[in-house]
Formats: structure tokens, sequence, C-alpha cells
């Protein structure tokens, strides 16, 4: 027989094309529009509803970049329609190829209910059906002319992304709007031969089941009269029943449809418009519930659902009944789908305290699985987060854009550096946007990497950020593929059951140790420095607030401000959103949040204050108080005692030129470059710089990836460096105790101050960089006369061990990388640490000299700043404070301590009387992260620490207060029933912990 496939299938793609996917809606009449253009930013919806508008007619332009428009249509249902099904056609200048990044719309009825939301792909309102014929039609439109950042070709730079810098120019065409008769038939039609055609293209060409279904597509095909399609779809469609009736086969590879829209908090469009965009999905989602007794749709982000319930009651409304009826699901978890490589150990741990207790207050609902499906890589302390946090699942989806190594697994347990395992599931349909197409489908069993030991995957279905979340055509889709020959087998359901399935068949599954690296987006560490600044500043000061706060409500009485730091908490999580705090969202977004930092800091410095005030009393005597979780200058952790002047160490002129520092532990020496060309640890008999190599470097790279410039730095960056040797000043600071720099290059300028502790092995260095460069890289370089194979850099309660080197192309890959405040790197019995108070980005290379003595030469870098224009096209433009420390001599302990140190600078203030700590540890490598009062208001003390150092521990707590019982918790500081009770003597609590363990106790107050 002669092979006539392309013949059919391209039969196929003209016939639906052009004649029956336009006879789905086969008769229209046009509605009438009027329209009111808010002023300014959103209004409420009553004063939306009550605004009277102008008329408009399809094909007029309308939106400004970020406005509001309220659209109202009026008609009457023709009497000849009655019986029939009729709809709203609705298209507000829609570009259906991309849902999402555009303009949207809810749709009101008159009295303000909610019907559901406008997308490219979701077009229409049900009127009714049947109809009666006469019915007279009002709907408003609530328009977001969200402009299109992302275009094509994408990546450019556009002013877009700001109203203050997007113009007034409309953005959008009104499209049409219409009444129209629905055909169901025909529409049913539609989706039998889009399944079938697209499963067709996916079987083999030598299989009989694809000329099998080639065949009834012909004979459907034939059967369909073009000029009469709603006459003769059903006789079509009965020519299609047989092969659509045949089974999958036994091994067939089975998918968990989840319904899904994953919505970024914000990335190209501000916070404002994501509350709107959830309230779409959400009366979206509700309403297809309603049509589809199948479909379940899940959503995470407790933020997104509180949102909901504070800005669009009325939806909440509905979203509550559809929850109760168990098919809208809270997953996840957490507060937001954060970035999990830069939030700090508590933060991370509040992102599940405050996401969890969110849905368990509300539903009564607890989550058993994290869903993150797009975050950009995964630290390595997660694991034991999630456990802690009394979850035992993760799915996530964005590993499988690496772009060097495809990772070995879709299903595995994920070890983190404790110990922890993780049961996690990647989809191999490799989108969280699935639409239930024939490709995504195949893609997913044919990649799967558990065949033969596993056959589940999970398939996040629907449009995500302003797409509007799944629609009808894809849960039909789901329905045909049900139990269809060839094609895998589909079925709805919820994440946890998907999870217990696909548990219970892969008991023994392999396991991935350490942290999960994206090998893309790695310029995340650094872009928006402001945002990363205003983060880390955010988290530490949390800290400080619950400490003194907690300590003043115990000693004082005073009260504790539940509300004000419970506010401030879910501001901070927020922010640590996977598009904010990695700098990938628009100048807007960026431009608020530093506002927003700003705020934070000035409430908690303020909450603080009011606490210590309460602590120390009215007097003359100047104290100092310490934060971090360990002594310094004898200041015990979490205490207040006078304070003692100590001063850093003179300057004194260098032979050379430049000038020498030294304090009797370490010698520095800067050159009249202002380098850092020796740092001796006199102790060691040591030297710390490598031979011939001069320190804090700043290194200018070009900085223009292949794409996705905000988030991707590309290895060739490397290919061209410019050392920033020439300085216009060096010297002494005004304040005798210190080396001041000055350089200048392109349009920018650096200010260095360089200083030495008294009795400690640190020089600090506050880099200020006036920023105006574009495109460019900036590093400050430290080649280290040391040689390491490996470094530690500090994430979550713990730290994380990498390659110096590129052994394999999996070391290679990680060319820049993530840490918190240190990297520390040794040889035994010496080594090195360099922390910081903001940055987070890094690399660590290796070289060999040669020539006498020869030797290696390990170089840090700091990433300080980047320039890319997309989508902010002024990334950080303007004045950036640095604080960094070099500690020769230091082991992993030094490391961690002068990282809290450099974070958790002393405060002073005069007062009567010293503080004594609300609870000491007597063991250095045991490090307090958290002390508070309980949640729930009880006035019970809460103390969470780790063992950070990576080996064994046994430590004795003791509280500087009577407790009358005290009890191992998970994070949300319930007590663990499986878990003994520690030895309590007195005050004393004695506690042994695993390397890197996370331990959070609850005090009963006597």
């Amino acid at each position: 027989m002669h092979d006539d496939r392309s013949l059919v299938e391209g039969r196929l793609r003209r016939v639906l094309d052009e004649r029956l996917r336009p006879a789905v809606h086969p008769e229209t009449v046009p509605l009438e529009v009027t329209v009111w253009h808010a002023p300014g930013e959103p209004v409420p919806v009553a004063e939306g509803l009550a605004a009277e508008g102008g008329p408009v007619r399809p094909g007029e332009r309308w939106g400004a970049p970020w406005g509001t428009s309220w659209f109202g249509v009026r008609g009457t249902v023709p009497v000849q329609w009655a019986g029939r099904t009729v709809e709203a056609l609705l298209d507000l200048g829609f570009d259906g190829g991309t849902p999402g990044f555009q303009c949207e719309g809810l749709v009101y009825r008159p009295d303000g209910t909610p019907v559901k939301g406008l997308h490219p792909q979701n077009q229409w309102v049900r009127i009714g059906a049947p109809v009666r014929g006469g019915e007279e039609v009002r709907l408003r439109i609530e328009a977001a002319s969200n402009p299109v950042v992302l275009g094509f070709p994408p990546f450019r730079p556009t002013p877009l992304g700001d109203p203050e810098t997007a113009g007034r120019e409309p953005q959008y065409t009104l499209g049409r709007m219409e009444l129209a008769v629905f055909d169901e038939t025909v529409w049913q039609l539609v989706l039998d031969l889009e399944v079938l055609g697209e499963l067709m293209a996916e079987l083999p060409v030598d299989s009989a089941r694809r000329w099998d279904v080639l065949r009834a597509v012909e004979r459907a095909l034939d059967a369909v009269d073009l000029q009469d399609v709603g006459g003769t779809a059903e006789r079509a469609r009965t020519r299609l029943r047989g092969v659509l009736a045949a089974p999958a086969a036994p091994s067939a590879h089975r998918i968990s449809a989840v319904g899904h829209a994953h919505i970024d908090s914000a990335w190209l469009w501000p916070l404002r418009e994501t509350v709107r965009k959830v309230a779409r999905t959400a009366a979206n989602m509700t309403a297809l519930i309603e049509d589809e007794p199948e479909f379940v749709f899940a959503m995470s982000q407790a933020q997104q659902w509180a949102w909901v319930k504070e800005h669009r009651p009325e939806v909440w409304a509905r979203v509550k009944e559809a929850v109760a009826g168990g098919r809208f699901v809270p997953a996840g978890g957490m507060w937001v789908e954060s970035d999990t490589n830069m939030p700090g150990s508590e933060a991370m741990a509040r992102q599940f305290v405050h996401g969890k207790r969110f849905f368990l207050d509300e539903f009564g609902i607890e989550n058993d699985e994290v869903w993150l499906p797009d975050t950009f890589g995964f630290a390595a302390g997660l694991p034991q987060i999630i456990g802690a946090a009394g979850a035992k699942y993760l799915l996530t989806q964005k590993i499988s854009w690496s772009r060097t190594n495809t990772f070995p697994h879709h299903t595995f347990h994920w070890e983190g550096i404790d110990g922890t395992r993780i049961f996690t599931h990647f989809p191999p349909v490799d989108t969280y946007n699935c639409a239930m197409r024939g490709a995504e489908l195949a893609h997913a069993a044919r990649t799967f990497r558990e065949k033969g030991r596993a056959r589940h995957s999970l398939a996040p279905t629907g449009f995500g950020d302003g797409g509007g979340g799944t629609t009808r055509e894809m849960v039909a889709r789901a329905a045909r593929l049900r139990d269809l020959e060839g094609s895998p087998a589909v079925r709805w359901e919820t994440p946890t059951a998907f999870f217990a399935r696909a548990e219970a068949e892969y008991p023994q599954p392999p396991v991935w140790v350490g942290e999960l690296y994206l090998e893309l987006h790695r310029a995340t560490f650094t872009s928006q420095a402001g945002t990363k600044r205003g983060n880390r500043r955010g988290e530490h000061l949390l800290r400080e607030a619950e400490l003194w706060a907690a300590t003043a409500a115990v000693r004082t009485g005073s009260a504790y401000p539940y509300e004000e730091l419970d506010r401030l908490w879910k501001t901070v999580l927020l922010h640590q959103f996977h598009d904010i705090l990695p700098g990938s969202s628009i100048a807007w977004v960026h431009r608020e949040a530093r506002q927003t930092y700003a705020r934070v800091a000035r409430e908690l410095d303020d909450i603080v204050g009011r606490a210590q005030r309460a602590l120390a009393g009215e007097g003359e005597r100047e104290l100092v108080f310490n934060a971090a979780p360990h002594r310094r200058h004898g200041v015990p952790a979490g205490g207040a005692v006078p304070a003692r002047r100590q001063l850093p160490a003179q300057p004194l002129p260098r032979d050379e030129g430049g000038f020498v520092l030294d304090n009797g532990l370490l010698r520095v020496e800067i050159d009249a470059r202002g380098l850092v060309v020796s740092a001796y640890d006199i102790e060691a008999g040591r030297e710390t710089v490598a031979p011939g190599r001069a320190a804090n470097l700043l290194q200018l790279h070009p900085d223009f990836p292949n794409m996705w410039d905000a988030w991707d730095v590309d290895e060739f960056y490397r290919n061209t460096v410019t050392d920033l040797t020439d300085a216009d000043e060096v010297t002494a600071g005004e304040d005798g105790r210190s080396v001041r720099v000055v350089r200048s290059f392109g349009a920018s300028r650096v200010t260095q101050v360089l200083s030495l502790a008294p009795r400690e092995r640190r020089l600090v260095l506050d880099t200020e960089v006036d920023w105006h460069e574009t495109e460019k890289f900036l590093k400050l370089a430290f080649p280290l006369d040391l040689r390491a194979e490996r470094y530690a850099s500090e994430t979550q309660f713990g730290h994380v061990f990498r390659p110096t080197h590129g052994n394999t192309s999996w070391d290679a890959a990680k060319f820049e990388a993530c840490n918190h405040r240190f990297v520390h790197l040794a040889e035994p019995g010496w080594g090195v640490a360099l922390v910081n108070d903001s940055t987070y980005g890094h690399d660590v290379t290796r070289t060999v000299r040669t020539g006498p003595g020869a030797g290696t030469t390990t170089t840090v870098r700091v990433s300080l700043l980047r320039a890319p224009r997309f989508p902010d096209p002024e990334t950080d433009q303007g004045v950036h404070r640095f604080r960094h420390a070099l500690v020769p001599g230091a082991d992993i302990g030094d490391a961690v301590r002068e990282g809290w140190w450099l974070n958790l600078p002393e405060r002073r203030l005069t007062g009567a009387r010293e503080v004594a700590p609300l609870v000491t540890v007597d063991e250095d490598a045991v490090v307090v992260t958290a002390v508070k009062l309980a949640d729930d208001g009880s006035g019970d003390v809460v103390v969470r620490f780790h063992e950070a150092h990576g080996g064994r521990a046994r430590a004795t707590l003791t509280a500087g207060f009577p407790f009358a019982g005290v009890a191992v918790t998970d994070l949300l500081e319930r007590p663990l029933p499986d878990v003994p009770a520690p030895v309590v003597d007195g005050e004393r609590i004695t506690v042994g912990l695993r390397p890197f363990q996370l331990m959070t106790l609850r005090l009963r107050r006597a």
C-alpha cells in the first residue's frame, strides 16, 4: 500500500484549522461594549462595578501599561437560539501563543459575583445551557493591561517594567465581543481529532496502531460535510470510537495529572498584580471544578491563598467550598515558592512554619509534600528542614533545565547534609505547564528514567502565571487519555495521592547526596545586590528582634510583639520568592523591594531598641549587646555587659609604598596600588597570599550571556578579564586606624576601607561601589597560598563541600556557586575563611605554580555586582556597600563564628544594668539560631540550634529562667512524640547532636 501519511495528516491540520474549530461557535451576535479606565492603581471592585464608561468597539486600542480598564458588555440572546448552549466570547486583544504574559480579565456579574477569568486560551463565559432565548446578558470585566515585557525577540531591554518609564501608549486592540452558540458535538469532535492526531505523531511509523489511527481519522474526515459541520459532526465521531476505545497496554506509563497554575508571586509584573492573577485563576478553577467531576486542582504558596482571602473575599468563599470538597488542594506547605539557595537557616525554616500553619488554621490540612517546580536549584540543608517541618516529599522540575549534565533520576531519595532523606520526584513531562498534549505525554513516557522499577509520574497541568490554569480542553484530553492504546494512562490525582502511590511502588529508590545544583541561572546569586542586602539584613534583624523581645518579656514582663514579628517575617519570606531574591524580576519589583526592606529594618530596629531599653533600664553605663550565638570580646551570646574600648591596628608606612597593619596576630601589607600583597599569620608563621599575587583585587569581566540576562552567567565570561589595579588614592583613613583606597574605572568609582580588628586574625574590607556599568561583572579576588581539593560553603544549618577542581563535568559546571556567610578552605592544621555580610555568589579555582618552590594557588572570588539589562535595564545602577573579612588561620569553627559576628554587629546604648543571656550553650559547635516565645502565645520559650562544625557534639544548654518542662519539637513547635526528652538537671539541659543535626526545644516556663 502506498504511504499517504503526510497527505492525511496535512488534511487533518487544515480541516481542524479552517472548518472544525471555527464551527465550535457557528452563530454569533455582537455585544454592546463600554469601557472606563481607572486612574492610577487598581480601584476596589465596588468602585469599578459602579463606574460609568463610554462606548468602545472591537478594533479600538485600549490599556496604558499597567492600567486597569473596566469593560461592560451587554446584549440579548436571540430567541431563535432557545434550547441551545450559549457563551459570551470576550477577546481583550489576546495573543494565544503566550498565555500568562499579557492582558487578563476577571468577569463579574452586575451584583459583584465573580464568574471566571479571561485569558488567551480561555476567552469564553457560559451564559446558559440551554437558554430560553431572549435573556438579557450583562457582564463587567476588570481588565489589566499588563504589558508584554518578555517580547519577541526575547530578552531585549525595555522600559515597560516600571510605570515610571513605561509611558501611556495603549497596549492592546480589543477583539471580538460576541454572544455565540456553542456546539458541544463539534467541540468534542475537535478534541477527538486533536488527541488522535497528536498520538499518531508520536507512534512509530511501523506500528500497526499508528496506521489504525490514521485510517480512522481519514474515515472521520470523509464523514464530515464541510458545508454542514454541525450536522455531520456526530457521524464523524462514530468513525473514531473504535480507536478511542482501544485500551492502553498493561505496561503503559501511568501519569497523575494535577491541575495547576504556577503563578510567580512577582516576576514580569509587580506584587499587586499577582494578587489579581491569583484571583482570576482561582475563579477559573472553582468554575471548572463545578463542571468537571474528576478534575483536581492544586495551588501552592500560602501567601497567594492569603491574598485571595484578604483582597477577593467573594472568590475566597468559592475556594473554601472547593477545598471542603477535596478537589481544590493546598499544596507545598510553604509561604511562597522561595529560592532555596540564599535564604538563611531560620528563614528557610519559617517558610514552612508560616506556610503549613496557614493551611492548618484555615482548612485543618497539613501538607506532606513540598511543591517547588520552578526554583533554581536546592541547597543541601533543605532535606532536614523539610523533615523537621513534618513533610516527607519534594517535587521540582527545574533541574531538567541544566545545560551540562542530565540528572540521572526522576524518582529518588534526596539526602541532605545531616543524613535526612526526602522522597523526591522530577516530572519527566519536563514542564510545570503541561497542556495534556500528545508530545508532552510521549516525552514523559520515553524519558522516564525509572523504567523497569517504577512507572508512575506526575504532570502539573495548566497554564501558569496569567494563563488561567487548567482549561476545559485539557480536561477533555485527559478523559480520552485515561486508558488509550499507545499513550500513557492519565488520571486526575492530588499530589499526596501521587506520592503515596509512587513511594509504595518504589520502596528502595536510588539516592542522591548533597545539593541539587542547577547548571543554569547561576547569576541569580548576584543580580540585584540591593535586594540581596535587604534580605540578609532583614533575616538578622528578625533574629535580634526575637531574641531581645523574648528576653525582655521573660525578664521584665514586657509585651512580646507577636503580631509585628509575624507580619515582618511574612514580608521577608515573601521577598524570598524565586524571582525576587534571585534578582530576576522587573525594575518595579526591586524598587518596591528596596523600599520595603528599609521599612522592615526601621520597624525591627524599633522592636530591638524597645526591648533593649526595657532590659538595660535608664542609666549612664555604656553597655554592649551581643546578639550573635558566640561570646565575643567578653560579651556573652544574647547578653550585654559594660563596654570596653578596643581600637583597630594603626596603619604604618610601608617602605615600598602603601601601609602595614599589624595587631600582633596578623601582619597585613597593602601596597601602593591598594592591594593586599601579604597577610601573615604571625602565630602560625604562615603567609596567606600566594607568592607574586595580590588579594583585594577587583576584576571586571564582560557579561553578556546567550539568554536569560538577569539569570545567567555563561562560563565564557572568564575568557576576558581586566584587573583594576590603578588607584586614585591610597591613604590612611581619617580615623587613623584604617587604610582608604579609591579607584575609578569606566563610569564607576570604588572606595574601600581596610582595617585590622584588635586581637583578632580578621582583616575587614568595607567596599562602597558607585556602579554605572552596563553588561559587566565585578569580582573581588583573594589568591591564597593554600592547596585544597575542596572547600566548605555555608548553607542552611551547616555547610556543604564543593571541589576546587573540574575533574568531571559535574564539578566543572559549578563554576559559580552560592554561600551564606562564609567560605572556608584548609590544609590539615591551617585554613582561611572569607566571610561576608550580604553577598552570595562566588567562585573558587586553583592553579599549580611552576618554578622554584612551586606550590598551589587557590583563588576565592566574591561576586559583587552585575549589570544585565533584562528585565530591569537599570539593574544595580547606583551606590552599593559590602563588608567582607579575610580570616587567616581559621578552622571551620572560626569561619562559623566570624560569619555570625560580621552579620550581627554589637549594639551599644547606655543603661543601668547588665543583661544575662536567656539561654547559654557550653559548646562552640552548637549554634543557636533562634530564641523566641512560642507562636501560640503561651509564653513558652523556644530555642532552635544545630551542630555547625560537621561532627558529633554534646552540649549543655543553661536556661537563665526557671522552667517546668522541656520537649523536643518540630519546626511548628509541636512536641515530637517519638523523641525522648533531653536530660534535665536543674536549669541545665544536656543534648547530643549528630553532624549538622537541627533541634528545637520548647521550655515551659515555671
